[in-house]
C-alpha cells in the first residue's frame, strides 16, 4: 500500500461561525480500508463530503485517485461508489429497479444480479424499498454504491442504527470489497467497527485529526493492555498520586462519577486497588475491567467518551 488514493492538505470548512473542519491533512493508500473515528459533530461527515466533491472547502486541496475535482469530476464520478449517511431511495421502486437505475449512471460496472448476490438481496429483488428492513435498506444503499465496480468506496456511518446481525452482514460485504483490492474510506463512531474493518484509523475531534495509526498501534499507545473502571458509593475520592502508584497503573482519568485506570498488569492492579480502598474505608458501587479499545484511546486523548457528543 504505497500509492495514494486520497490526499487532503489543509482542509478548512466553516458553516457560519462554526469551524467544522480545521486544517485537516489526510492520506489514504490504495487497497486499504481507512476509518475516520470520532463522536457526532467531530467533522467526519463534512470531511468525507469534501473529499467526495459534494462540498467545496473554504481552504485546502483534495485529490482522489490522483485526480482533482476541478477538471476531472466526470471521470471521478465513474470510478467511485458512495453511500451517504442518510440515503433516500424512492419507496415505490423495487430493489431490482433501484439497482438498475443506479447502474444506468455508469459506463461500466457489474450486472444487477451480480450486485444483488454480493449484498444478499436476491430474494428481495421484487420488494418495494418501503418494505425493506433497516439492514436491508443499508445493504441496498451499498449495492447502489458497488454497482459501478468502483476503485474507491466511500461509506459514511454505514451501520448506524442497525442491529448486531445486520451490522455483521454489512461488515462482510465491506470486507469482501476490500479483499478484492478496492479502497475504502469510511466514517464511524463505533470503535468495534473500526477495529474490525480498518487497516488504519484517524481519530477525529473538533475538525482535526488527533491520532493516526492502525487500531493495534493506537491501542498500544496507551502503554497498557487493560482498563479498570470503578465507582464509589460515597463522594470519597482516592488521590490521583495514590492511584498512579499502584502496580501496573499507567494513566488515571476521572469520568463523571467513575475513575478509569489503564493498566499493564490487571492481576496485580485490581488486588492493590481493593487493598487501597479498604484502607481508605471507601465502598465500591461498581468495578469493571476490560481490554483496552479505541474508545479508551479517545478518552485518554480528550477526557471524553466517543458517545458523549
Amino acid at each position: 500500500m504505497t500509492k495514494t488514493a486520497v490526499s487532503c492538505n489543509g482542509i478548512v470548512k466553516r458553516y457560519g461561525p462554526v469551524l467544522a473542519v480545521d486544517g485537516l491533512d489526510l492520506e489514504v493508500f490504495e487497497g486499504e480500508c481507512f476509518g475516520m473515528l470520532g463522536p457526532n459533530g467531530a467533522g467526519k461527515t463534512t470531511t468525507i463530503e469534501v473529499i467526495q466533491g459534494l462540498l467545496q472547502p473554504d481552504q485546502g486541496t483534495v485529490r482522489v485517485l490522483d485526480l482533482s475535482w476541478d477538471g476531472n469530476e466526470r471521470e471521478l464520478r465513474q470510478r467511485m461508489g458512495t453511500q451517504l449517511q442518510e440515503t433516500r431511495l424512492p419507496d415505490k421502486l423495487t430493489v431490482q429497479e433501484t439497482v438498475t437505475l443506479f447502474r444506468s449512471f455508469y459506463r461500466e460496472g457489474s450486472t444487477v444480479d451480480e450486485v444483488l448476490d454480493k449484498v444478499e438481496l436476491q430474494e428481495k429483488r421484487d420488494a418495494w424499498v418501503s418494505k425493506l428492513s433497516g439492514g436491508q435498506r443499508q445493504r441496498l444503499a451499498v449495492a447502489c454504491a458497488l454497482v459501478s465496480t468502483p476503485d474507491i468506496l466511500f461509506l459514511d456511518e454505514p451501520t448506524t442504527g442497525l442491529d448486531p446481525q445486520a451490522r455483521r452482514q454489512l461488515w462482510d460485504i465491506i470486507a469482501a470489497f476490500r479483499s478484492s483490492g478496492g479502497t475504502i474510506l469510511l466514517t464511524t463512531h463505533y470503535m468495534e467497527e473500526a477495529e474490525h474493518l480498518c487497516d488504519r484509523v484517524a481519530i477525529v475531534d473538533r475538525g482535526t485529526i488527533i491520532a493516526l495509526g492502525s487500531p493495534r498501534q493506537l491501542i498500544a499507545s496507551l502503554g497498557a493492555e487493560d482498563v479498570v473502571e470503578y465507582a464509589l458509593e460515597s463522594e470519597r475520592q482516592i488521590g490521583h498520586d495514590d492511584l498512579c502508584a499502584l502496580p501496573g497503573v499507567q494513566q488515571v482519568h476521572s469520568d463523571d462519577d467513575r475513575t478509569v485506570l489503564t493498566v499493564t498488569r490487571v492481576h496485580q492492579a485490581v488486588p492493590a486497588l481493593m487493598k487501597l480502598l479498604t484502607e481508605r474505608r471507601a465502598q465500591l458501587s461498581e468495578l469493571v475491567t476490560h481490554h483496552a479499545t479505541l474508545e479508551d484511546v479517545f478518552l485518554s486523548l480528550t477526557g471524553r467518551h466517543l458517545r458523549d457528543e
